[in-house]
């Protein structure tokens, strides 16, 4: 039987995702779906209240990559084939649907599942695997997660059981107190921190990041697709389409081929970042609600196509690509600290130039403009990549 741990107790965690790990992202197809749908509410409600709105929906993204990011680095620091991580898989697989099934009522009648769901899986994960671990010192890895788990249970079920403002604050307060402590390697005063992080499988940590941005990828299809199949195709829906298709391209070839010259020679199904950090979910995280941004805005413009664009849907279409490249950015500068990446910078400016523009043309325009941006952006990164190969200055 695979042992439980870490490579320094013992356990051998394989570079490739197993299948159960992809049968986990399978729910977060239908938590992203949840989530996309939750943001292109937001975009038909009244403009006074949008800004809450959004605010409960970015809550609930960043609750839910919580829980998927924690998960990740979980199967790459444990064998993700022992029978103690794949029982913890499975509940937490099972909780997810469970939370995405909450999602669209979490501020109002499902809260206290929604709530309690969430605390169930953050608290009993730790707690599984200290118990697994007892015998050997890595049980503390997961004693010092379960400490920051346990406060932030206190204000996710306090707050459930408020109206929806308290809840938003203590909720939002919950989310900031386990986003901290990932940022600092679950730190506890007097019992030490998670950090350095030797034993993180980052060939396996890479892959399963990658898994999960092309999820995201497919929500772009999938919502486009749907919101032109069902009116059907017409000479706008299907610019819209095509537009949306080429930001997927782009957003694919930047992602995975956006990398210093040294590495550029070898592109590779684990993708880019081989060599991420315990701290690279920050940046996946905007880069993954950048392309949901992406998702709903030309999902949106199918359904809306007629001029004026509303204001809030050029931030959604403009603001997705925009997150994106800044989250890329900050991946390749922690990554390469001393490279700056240019092709990124000047799509930031690009886009930012862009879409005021739009709000004079039908909302295709911004479609259009956005895969205009971010070809651009990756024809610009080869020409860089080809510059670097032949030895010439960098651009």
């Amino acid at each position: 039987m695979t042992r439980v741990g870490p490579r320094s107790v013992g356990g051998g965690v394989p570079r490739s995702a197993t299948v159960l790990e992809l049968l986990f992202d399978v729910v977060y197809v239908f938590a992203l779906a949840r989530l996309a749908g939750r943001i292109a509410d937001d975009l038909t409600i009244v403009r006074h209240t949008l800004l809450s709105e959004a605010g409960q929906t970015l809550l609930f993204f960043v609750a839910m990559w919580m829980i998927w990011s924690i998960n990740a680095l979980t199967t790459s620091i444990y064998d993700p084939r022992s029978p103690t991580i794949q029982i913890a898989l499975v509940v937490t697989m099972f909780g997810t649907l469970v939370l995405a099934v909450s999602l669209p009522q979490a501020f109002g009648a499902r809260g206290v599942i929604f709530a309690v769901t969430y605390v169930l899986l953050q608290v009993l994960r730790p707690l599984h695997l200290a118990l697994a671990l007892r015998r050997g010192p890595g049980w503390k890895s997961p004693a010092r997660m379960l400490c920051w788990h346990t406060v932030s249970a206190v204000f996710w079920l306090t707050g459930a059981a408020n109206d929806d403002v308290t809840r938003g604050v203590l909720w939002t307060i919950a989310v900031g107190i386990e986003v901290l402590g990932l940022a600092m390697a679950w730190v506890v005063p007097g019992f030490g921190s998670n950090r350095p992080r030797y034993n993180i499988v980052y060939e396996h940590l890479a892959e399963r990041y990658n898994q999960f941005f092309m999820i995201a990828l497919a929500e772009v299809v999938l919502e486009t697709g749907a919101a032109v199949s069902f009116p059907g195709l017409s000479v706008g829906r299907t610019t819209v389409l095509v537009a949306a298709f080429l930001t997927v391209v782009a957003y694919w070839r930047i992602y995975f081929y956006h990398r210093s010259s040294e590495r550029a020679e070898h592109p590779s199904g684990s993708g880019p970042a081989m060599r991420l950090t315990d701290r690279s979910n920050f940046s996946l995280l905007l880069i993954v609600g950048g392309v949901i941004c992406s998702a709903v805005g030309f999902g949106q413009v199918v359904r809306e196509p007629d001029y004026p664009i509303d204001w809030a849907l050029v931030v959604v279409i403009f603001g997705g690509p925009a997150l994106f490249l800044v989250g890329r950015a900050f991946l390749e500068r922690e990554l390469q600290p001393a490279r700056r990446s240019l092709a990124l910078y000047l799509g930031l400016l690009a886009l930012g130039a862009v879409a005021p523009i739009t709000l004079l043309f039908p909302p295709m325009a911004a479609a259009v403009g956005v895969a205009v941006v971010l070809v651009g952006v990756a024809l610009f990164d080869e020409l860089h990549r080809q510059s670097s190969r032949a030895g010439n200055p960098p651009l």
